[in-house]
């Protein structure tokens, strides 16, 4: 309370309303209890709608990408991920590494390359699916 105000009671406890006149504590329980039994199938629900969502999204976002077959001798960058990446570099280090010439075909997406002074990376290079079309 501030100093030289007068104290003024809530007015929905000093006179009835529809709302304070129509609760029914059990009925409330009752309505309670059925929410919280329909959550899982809420969530269901919208799990479902927002994985439509997504795809829709993917294929909207997938008709402008034009795919390049890769065959072997081109050239090409490996991003720099996880382990690889220095810490050191922070925000500003590089996002690519290479360039890189692919020797050969490892399988689905998969190839085999060689950096510009012969030297054979040990493990095939995986492309992403989005490049595969």
């Amino acid at each position: 309370m501030t100093y030289g105000m007068e104290a003024v009671i809530p007015l929905e406890s000093g006179f009835p309303t529809l709302r304070s006149d129509q609760y029914n504590e059990v009925s409330n329980h009752e309505k309670i209890y059925d929410c919280l039994n329909t959550i899982e199938e809420r969530r269901e629900v919208a799990s479902v709608k927002m994985g439509s969502y997504q795809q829709k999204l993917k294929r909207a976002y997938d008709k402008g990408v034009r795919s390049k077959p890769l065959v072997p001798g081109d050239l090409v960058l490996r991003k720099v991920v996880g382990v690889v990446r220095n810490p050191a570099w922070g925000k500003l280090g590089p996002n690519w590494e290479g360039p890189y010439r692919i020797t050969s075909v490892a399988g689905i997406g998969a190839y085999r390359l060689e950096d510009l002074d012969g030297g054979v990376v040990p493990r095939p290079w995986n492309v992403d699916g989005s490049a595969l079309k």
